[in-house]
């Protein structure tokens, strides 16, 4: 980056340009794999900086990166082809809620547990509950489409946006939707943007849509001898009439995992858990439980543990929280899917999943998001072990091959990024993948905006866990 450019960006951030090794380093890495050095970060806070860099970049053709809280698991910040990272992790000053419209603005950078903890002061809810809610910025999850454990009754970040202001990659500022619920004014633009991982234009504000708090929850663990008819409950229990907020399911070495970290008393011998929370009305919670233990009965099922008070729930669900601590006690490297599969192939879905543990002699476990489908396999991988690290890139490619073949798809909330743009063209098709591609094409003609994202670099046919 020659000094003219550096110069015309230092007038704008002054202290907030980024040029030395140190602080470039920083900015090289998320939590997945890969580490590649920016030219340049700049710390962003407002719209009007964004598009000041945009015109910058447009001009001289430099790649641009914007960048949360660099919890993202897929690549989805990392600036493969140098550039200018942006930095929003400290544009959070706009946090702002209208409770009589059920809405909420918010800045690119604002923590997501920021914004339920607000909602919650109003006795509202924002429903997606990425489990690194404490440390994500909204911006990184409109950017990846993130879930969490209540999808499967309340959605993702997609369902609860109403209206986004972007950055083109002409430097223009767009406002997408709006702040009402039905808007079918032109293309949905906001669902287009979510998602796309910084690609198509860069979210300076959005528009979230807040609904009523429950009134109550209540949590049981059900516990199964047979991890095949866990998978078959699961479309039973959805399919009775009873919708859970949560369905979180944990395989036999999930469990054993965290028992070791932590003594739990958790069925060691169990094929696997599966914990069900339900919410709404607390005077009906417990007839739904009762349903739920019904449809069990059918399957022969009955160990179903009812949490009897708040600290008995809140256990229930520590045992969740702690399958990733657990995992990676080793102190190695975690790699964490999110391949999701039909309901009805979950149970298939495990059982690969545990040949290509013994396959491939690997530390590897899967729990994830049962009720939508969403899986979790999670691969402890010491990357100083060449031998190893080429075992898991084979089980991981035989894992997104088997995920497409059922059905399945690459991604359900962490992204595409840099780790699965191989494998985009056998989930798409080549068809499919030039349409996208057309997209990207009209609206970032200059390929500015994220490039080495979501499409597959020339020649890419694999996962490499390690930069060659």
């Amino acid at each position: 980056m020659n000094d003219s450019i550096i110069k015309e960006l230092k007038n704008i951030f002054k202290s907030r340009l980024l040029l030395e090794v140190d602080d470039r380093v920083s900015y090289s890495y998320d939590a997945s794999f890969g580490q590649y050095m920016p030219d340049a970060v700049v710390q962003v806070l407002s719209t009007e900086e964004v598009v000041k860099v945009v015109n910058i970049a447009k001009e001289h053709n430099i790649p641009l990166y914007p960048r949360g809280a660099s919890s993202s698991l897929s690549g989805g910040p990392l600036p493969v082809h140098k550039g200018i990272v942006l930095d929003f992790s400290q544009w959070d000053d706009t946090l702002e809620i209208y409770p009589e419209d059920l809405i909420v603005k918010v800045s690119p950078g604002v923590i997501t547990d920021r914004i339920h903890e607000l909602a919650n002061q109003h006795n509202l809810m924002y429903a997606p509950d990425p489990s690194s809610s404490r440390i994500c910025t909204i911006g990184g999850n409109l950017a990846e489409n993130a879930g969490g454990p209540r999808g499967v009754k309340y959605g993702v970040t997609k369902d609860h946006v109403l209206g986004l202001e972007i950055v083109t990659a002409n430097g223009d500022v767009v406002k997408t939707g709006g702040n009402t619920v039905k808007n079918v004014t032109g293309y949905d633009l906001t669902k287009l943007i979510i998602g796309s991982e910084g690609t198509l234009g860069i979210i300076t504000e959005a528009t979230l849509r807040l609904i009523p708090k429950p009134e109550d929850t209540l949590t049981a663990m059900v516990i199964f001898e047979d991890i095949v008819v866990a998978g078959e409950s699961i479309s039973k229990i959805l399919s009775s009439g009873i919708h859970p907020s949560k369905m979180e399911i944990l395989d036999k070495n999930s469990i054993n995992r965290v028992e070791d970290f932590r003594q739990l008393g958790l069925p060691r011998d169990a094929d696997a858990i599966l914990l069900i929370e339900v919410d709404g009305n607390k005077k009906v919670l417990h007839d739904e439980l009762n349903e739920v233990k019904k449809v069990l009965a059918s399957l022969n099922v009955t160990n179903v543990k009812i949490a009897q008070t708040k600290d008995e729930e809140k256990e229930l669900w520590e045992v969740r929280k702690l399958v990733s601590p657990a995992i990676v006690k080793s102190g190695y490297t975690k790699l964490s899917e999110d391949a999701t599969v039909p309901l009805s192939k979950i149970p298939d879905m495990f059982n690969k999943v545990n040949e290509l543990k013994e396959k491939y002699n690997l530390n590897l476990v899967i729990f994830g998001h049962a009720g939508d489908g969403n899986l979790h396999p999670n691969l402890i991988i010491n990357m100083r072990d060449d031998d190893e690290v080429k075992r898991a890139e084979k089980a991981i490619d035989e894992l997104f091959k088997f995920t497409i073949s059922i059905g399945g798809t690459l991604s359900g909330e962490h992204g595409i990024g840099t780790m699965k743009r191989a494998y985009m063209k056998e989930e798409l098709k080549e068809a499919g993948l030039n349409f996208q591609k057309l997209i990207k094409q009209a609206l970032d003609p200059q390929n500015i905006l994220n490039p080495g994202k979501i499409f597959p670099e020339k020649d890419e046919q694999r996962i490499v866990l390690k930069n060659e």
